[in-house]
């Protein structure tokens, strides 16, 4: 029995063109998202992931393809596309001159839905903005004026959700708060791609993930089966001292954590033996299979022309 299909970019580019020369923003993406499904879009800054998002939105204009919405697509039926789709966007915007429910209550208007105060209490419960029903917009944080971002998206209750970065910047307890819900949210049957620079939500959520570079498609497979497919085992630990070449060469350093690809076992004791010999104190040494960041990270490093071992080259 085939699935049925929630999301459809179909040859999707975008180019601008300017004074200044011609951006290919979008290079000719196809992929499916499938109805139920929890789906990931992920890719370095510029990769287009963003753009895509805008182009499902209706906020920007294909140069070239299409892009469907339980079969509506998002240009020649952009109100019946709009009305399947619930979008939390980077950016903190907000009417600075109503309360957190009147700003729900109209975005319920928008879409034409009458009586909808018992649905909003609900979204106030889930996101903890119950206290701040009544206060203004200008009045909340950073991270509640994030939370009622994502209120908004839902208000209308969209088969399809979109969640463009929804935690960069928050606190912990947000995140929690929200991953929560939206995992009792997709349980229920709702479709949801999320977009985020945090690797290990990605890999704890996403049932599928597509990666994006330089506007193409480089990788698209079940996070299992990316996973599966990396090969090699990972050497982590931590360490104040500078590598030998060797290995600095094929190391990935964030502050003092190092983190280095070998091949087996005898890889491990190559590389443990060449530290010692280069004096390198290790501290909190770990070896462990490779997790979604570091198949992120090889992905990235490939040409555009490579074909991933676990997914597809565009």
């Amino acid at each position: 029995m085939s699935t049925a299909i929630a999301v459809r970019f179909d040859d999707v580019a975008k180019t601008y063109r300017s004074a200044e020369g011609t951006l290919r923003a979008l290079d000719g993406v196809s992929f499916d998202i499938e109805e139920g499904e929890f789906f990931g879009l992920l890719g370095p800054n510029g990769a287009g992931k963003t753009t895509l998002i805008s182009v499902l939105a209706g906020l920007v204009r294909a140069s070239r393809g299409r892009v469907m919405v339980h079969g509506h697509d998002v240009v020649a039926d952009y109100a019946a596309a709009r009305r399947r789709l619930g979008i939390v966007p980077q950016e903190l915007v907000f009417d600075p001159f109503f309360s957190v429910r009147e700003t729900l209550r109209i975005q319920s208007g928008y879409f034409g839905v009458r009586h909808n105060d018992a649905w909003i209490d609900e979204l106030l419960g889930e996101l903890d903005l119950t206290d701040k029903a009544d206060a203004n917009m200008r009045q909340l944080s950073g991270g509640m004026k994030r939370r009622v971002l994502v209120a908004q998206a839902l208000v209308h209750r969209p088969p399809v959700i979109v969640l463009d970065e929804p935690t960069a910047g928050v606190d912990v307890e947000l995140r929690q708060t929200l991953w929560h819900f939206i995992a009792r949210l997709n349980r229920q049957g709702h479709t949801v791609l999320l977009t985020t620079h945090y690797l290990e939500e990605a890999e704890a959520l996403c049932q599928r993930i597509a990666m994006l570079k330089l506007g193409r498609l480089v990788a698209l497979d079940r996070t299992s089966a990316l996973l599966s497919g990396a090969a090699g085992t990972m050497l982590a630990f931590k360490s104040d001292d500078a590598l030998p070449p060797e290995l600095a060469a094929q190391a990935r350093v964030t502050g003092r954590i190092v983190q280095l690809r070998v091949h087996d076992a005898s890889g491990v004791e190559q590389a443990l033996a060449a530290l010692r010999e280069g004096g390198v104190r290790v501290e909190d040494l770990e070896i462990r299979r490779p997790d979604l960041e570091d198949v992120f990270v090889h992905t990235m490093s490939l040409g555009l022309g490579a074909q991933h071992p676990a997914g597809i080259a565009a």
